[in-house]
């Protein structure tokens, strides 16, 4: 008996370092194995992440947010789509003059679909005028309009309803 009481403490100690260790290999009944491994680390979510999510939480008790930050620019205005079906809204972004890649991206949440403009400058060096310059960007849906808001992530407001 002292011989088996052994071999399972053995067994218990060596599942226990590899559990540790992150990595475990799970035997049940059968003859198959699996191996399980540690979660990856979640993935950081970036200002325009994090603010989608509290216009969702918070809808429609919401502020604007202070600052211009170049991953929440205003939008304009939005087209007003022909249908609830469809699956691309297009918005007007505003940015800077100096910006030399911009547009749009959206959160989409079962009541609402958040959308900012972004934008990106060649250089922090160097002179530009804080002119403001404005363009349509197409935002594809990953599901139909289909009656949700669609909101300005940078103003809080809601441009169109759906």
């Amino acid at each position: 008996m002292r011989g088996s009481h052994l071999s399972r403490t053995r067994t218990l100690t060596a599942v226990l370092a590899l559990a540790t260790a992150g990595t475990v290999a799970l035997s049940g009944c059968g003859q198959q194995k699996q191996t399980v491994g540690t979660a990856p680390a979640p993935k950081k979510q970036d200002a325009f992440e994090r603010r989608a999510d509290q216009l969702v939480r918070d809808w429609p008790k919401v502020s604007p947010v202070t600052g211009r930050q170049q991953a929440l620019l205003p939008l304009v205005g939005a087209d007003r789509p022909k249908d609830k079906g469809v699956r691309e809204i297009t918005v007007t972004v505003g940015h800077s003059a100096c910006d030399v890649h911009f547009g749009a991206r959206s959160h989409e949440s079962k009541d609402l679909v958040v959308i900012t403009g972004w934008g990106k400058r060649k250089s922090n060096k160097g002179m530009c005028t804080e002119q403001l310059a404005t363009d349509k960007v197409t935002v594809r849906l990953k599901t139909a309009l289909d009656g949700r808001k669609v909101v300005d992530a940078a103003t809080g407001k809601q441009l169109l309803k759906g």
